[in-house]
């Protein structure tokens, strides 16, 4: 009983120090004053003031935009190369494929946003473009596509393949199997991992920042830089929209995938019995 109340209360004082900033920014969004760390009222200026902001609202709109482009390119990639490291045998350079898959997750980010700026600026390659939107989705997909292939890579490792050589069995191509059969198996992880590339994406200061130009400053790049000049509510405002539409979508993806998965292990037990 002592460690259990033991373990409760420490989870407690866990999601207090982690919540509660979250908690009192969301309070001082609604104050009447100047200050974003003091509650001078309710009101919702600071709200009308962030409708106002054309700057705030068009960095917002570019990293959601690079967010969701990201994260999409990032499932790809990473899923590919996470069949690669589940499915294949062990060939010349898997080890290395291995390691070269996973590197961006121990890589500093300083160092990836390096090499991307060196490459996007080498006079070589004047076709790339040069910093920009293109430079920063790149950075993003590089960055995202390997906690997909770990997160892909578990999955498909834990996955019963006896559904797979069932429909090989009988006579389905072997992409067509991958598709039907495969995907919506792993469809938790691939959503999983759209989420987590995306919320890296959103989330990212240090690439967006070496690889950005004047006509493509994210919103982490935009209040950094605001930050020197002083923050005021609207900020406040604008983190709490954020904030509950992400937790909207979080709470709404995870009752579809409890659903999917209720269905798919329905839909498997029936299948079993079926043969036995």
């Amino acid at each position: 009983m002592n460690r259990g109340w033991g373990g409760r209360s420490w989870l407690l004082i866990v999601f207090v120090f982690l919540y509660l900033p979250i908690t009192c920014l969301l309070v001082f969004s609604f104050t009447g004053g100047e200050i974003t760390t003091r509650l001078d009222g309710v009101s919702l200026r600071w709200y009308r003031a962030l409708l106002d902001d054309d700057e705030l609202k068009r960095a917002l709109g570019l990293s959601l935009t690079l967010g969701a482009l990201a994260a999409t390119a990032a499932v790809i990639v990473g899923s590919a190369a996470a069949v690669v490291l589940a499915r294949f045998g062990a060939y010349p350079g898997s080890r290395l494929f291995a390691g070269l898959s996973t590197a961006p997750m121990v890589l500093p980010e300083v160092v990836i946003g390096l090499s991307l700026v060196l490459l996007f600026t080498h006079p070589l390659l004047p076709w790339l473009g040069g910093r920009g939107v293109v430079a920063i989705w790149t950075a993003h997909t590089t960055l995202s596509a390997a906690y997909v292939a770990v997160l892909v890579q578990s999955r498909l490792l834990e996955m019963d393949r006896w559904l797979e050589e069932a429909a090989l069995d009988l006579g389905c191509p072997p992409l067509k199997v991958f598709f039907v059969i495969t995907v919506p198996v792993i469809a938790p992880a691939l959503a999983a991992g759209w989420l987590l590339s995306f919320t890296l994406s959103m989330d990212d200061f240090v690439l967006a920042a070496m690889l950005s130009d004047p006509g493509s400053t994210t919103l982490p790049v935009l209040v950094f830089s605001r930050l020197h000049h002083g923050l005021k509510p609207e900020i406040n405002a604008l983190a709490t929209v954020v904030v509950t539409v992400v937790s909207i979508a979080v709470i709404a993806a995870h009752r579809l995938m409890l659903s999917a998965q209720r269905r798919r292990m329905q839909a498997v037990a029936a299948a079993r019995r079926q043969i036995g």
